[in-house]
């Protein structure tokens, strides 16, 4: 059984302990409420209810998280807060991770939040490409294929951003691929001026997914460091719910970003 010390972790571990002091004073001490009660009582009672409602939600239903980096341009920008749904491919006991409801698969280009196989503590987002059975392959010319059927692309005008070289004018593709409810569409990008990264096929273990980034010359994806376990699911990305970049020549604040779905 693997734990993850994460937020999560914390979250759950300072619920029980508010939880046992109130057990501990009111059943075991037999103190009433109507007594004047101690300061730690008070912060007890008042922030356990909170806290179950904030360990419910962001156990079962729904978790924000922060874009820090470009792995996902031009689908999501540095500063982006997403909503994800951690109900979509399952209902998991919180910290050890291990699913007791099946609720749905993930399917080709879902974007998905997982924890790093090589970090569990550290969540990931990017694109599910390839499912278990699938021959990945990424050609030298930054063509994918999937199960040997090159995925069908339509240019689209230039896409303009700071990379960590500077600035770049991104060949932009909509990109299409088979997905369980038919084709899916989305936006990637490519940088002209730069060699194809970890060329070969990849052919996917049953229970591992293929996963890689919108930014295809920008992303730390399965090409690198290999397959994402399906016990490692986090949630479905739904929608940016606000975009804030504070880092050194970021937007700021951008509400245009607001609402943008990511289905």
């Amino acid at each position: 059984m693997e734990i993850s010390y994460g937020l999560e972790f914390w979250l759950i571990l300072v619920t029980f302990v508010c939880g046992v002091i109130l057990f501990v004073y009111r059943f075991i001490m037999g103190r009433k409420q109507t007594e004047k009660e101690p300061i730690l009582i008070d912060y007890a009672r008042s922030f356990f209810p909170v806290l179950i409602v904030v360990v419910l939600l962001r156990s079962f239903v729904i978790e924000p998280f922060r874009i820090p980096s470009g792995s996902m341009i031009p689908t999501l920008e540095i500063g982006d807060f997403i909503i994800v749904q951690k109900y979509a491919y399952g209902i998991r006991i919180p910290v050890i991770n291990k699913k007791i409801i099946e609720t749905g698969q993930p399917q080709r280009g879902d974007v998905v939040v997982f924890r790093y196989p090589v970090d569990p503590s550290i969540n990931f987002i990017k694109r599910l490409v390839g499912l278990p059975g699938d021959r990945i392959e990424w050609t030298s010319d930054k063509k994918l294929k999937i199960n040997g059927v090159l995925v069908a692309e339509e240019t689209l005008p230039p896409y303009a951003y700071a990379s960590r070289e500077g600035n770049v004018d991104a060949v932009h593709i909509l990109e299409s691929f088979p997905s369980g409810d038919g084709v899916h569409k989305h936006n990637i990008i490519i940088e002209p001026n730069k060699r194809a990264n970890r060329v070969g096929e990849f052919v996917v273990p049953q229970g591992e997914y293929f996963m890689m980034g919108d930014n295809r010359d920008n992303s730390s994806d399965s090409r690198f460091w290999g397959f994402m376990p399906e016990k490692y699911l986090v949630g479905k990305a739904a929608f940016v719910w606000m975009h804030w970049n504070w880092q050194p020549g970021g937007d700021g604040f951008d509400a245009s970003r607001i609402g943008t779905s990511l289905k």
